[in-house]
């Protein structure tokens, strides 16, 4: 997430009421999870393990909660709780806006877009041409489609990334300021759910597909022309790349990656990073002739305990 205008290292640590390590006018332009961060922007970190992680990471800014060396052409922001800090930041500068119309005034609809009865429109949505929003969507604010995008009824664009701290008393929201993308020419199902990224883009790439009752979490990528079958949970931080067909009753894990033109088949589990252009099965999931091949065996099991006798 960018914010409206840079902002000085300085002014940051006042809105925050922290200490900083680094120059005053360091400049500040936005904040993000360190798989998305990009120079000027915040990253937060409040665990040992993800130190070198965090100050390593392209981010220039580093909200910790440790007194560290700093690295060169870096900035820290000193907290004792980054997590509550970075939500203080989303709600500074995404702060949720309340509406009473089905429709938000700031909303954009493009020429010969169709939105049928009993949809929210929130505020800040972009919506591009010709396209088709069945009854009972509804689209949370800042989402963008693009154009020839049919939404089926029920389905729900930008609901909060479910993204939790275990504190003693029990669990603490990050809180979601990032958006979800719908390319051009996407088809979504009924009763589908979109959530935004915590800080960056959810993105469904141009031409893809997806059935009724898909999750897509927040923060993942997939790319274009993908089918996605009814059922499908797919975990945040996920990278779908072009061309990927997944069968119905798919889970995955989160942070990994699908390769291109790879086929999942239904009700596989996908524990980790798989190879494009191959068939998997299975779970923990492996390629589905290597699977399938362990499966027969399996059945043969009986035959050769029989012949032991």
């Amino acid at each position: 997430m960018k914010f409206p205008k840079i902002h000085s290292l300085q002014e940051i640590a006042n809105l925050l009421q922290c200490e900083f390590i680094g120059n005053p006018n360091f400049p500040v332009s936005g904040m993000n999870e360190i798989h998305v961060v990009e120079p000027g922007d915040i990253v937060f970190v409040d665990h040992p393990k993800y130190y070198d992680k965090a100050l390593q990471s392209a981010a220039t800014i580093v909200l910790i909660n440790k007194k560290v060396d700093c690295p060169e052409g870096k900035a820290l922001l000193i907290s004792d709780d980054p997590f509550r800090d970075f939500n203080t930041l989303t709600k500074h500068f995404r702060p949720f806006q309340a509406t009473n119309v089905s429709i938000a005034l700031s909303a954009t609809i493009g020429e010969g877009t169709v939105i049928q009865p009993n949809c929210f429109i929130g505020n800040n949505v972009t919506i591009g041409k010709n396209c088709l929003i069945h009854p009972n969507v509804t689209i949370y604010d800042h989402t963008v489609i693009g154009d020839n995008v049919m939404i089926h009824a029920g389905t729900i664009l930008g609901a909060d990334a479910f993204y939790y701290k275990k504190r003693p008393d029990g669990f603490d929201q990050l809180i979601s300021g990032g958006r979800v993308v719908i390319e051009d020419n996407v088809g979504i199902g009924a009763l589908c759910t979109i959530d935004k990224g915590v800080t960056g883009d959810t993105t469904i790439g141009a031409g893809t597909k997806l059935d009724n009752q898909v999750h897509v979490g927040h923060d993942t990528v997939i790319g274009k022309k993908c089918l996605i079958a009814s059922q499908t949970g797919i975990a945040g931080c996920v990278i779908i790349e072009d061309e990927v067909t997944i069968w119905g009753q798919v889970g995955t894990t989160s942070g990994i990656t699908i390769g291109a033109k790879a086929v999942i088949m239904g009700q596989t589990g996908v524990t980790k990073s798989i190879e494009g252009g191959k068939s998997y099965f299975g779970t923990p999931i492996e390629e589905s002739r290597e699977k399938l091949k362990q499966l027969a065996n399996i059945k043969k099991i009986p035959e050769i305990l029989n012949k032991l006798k």
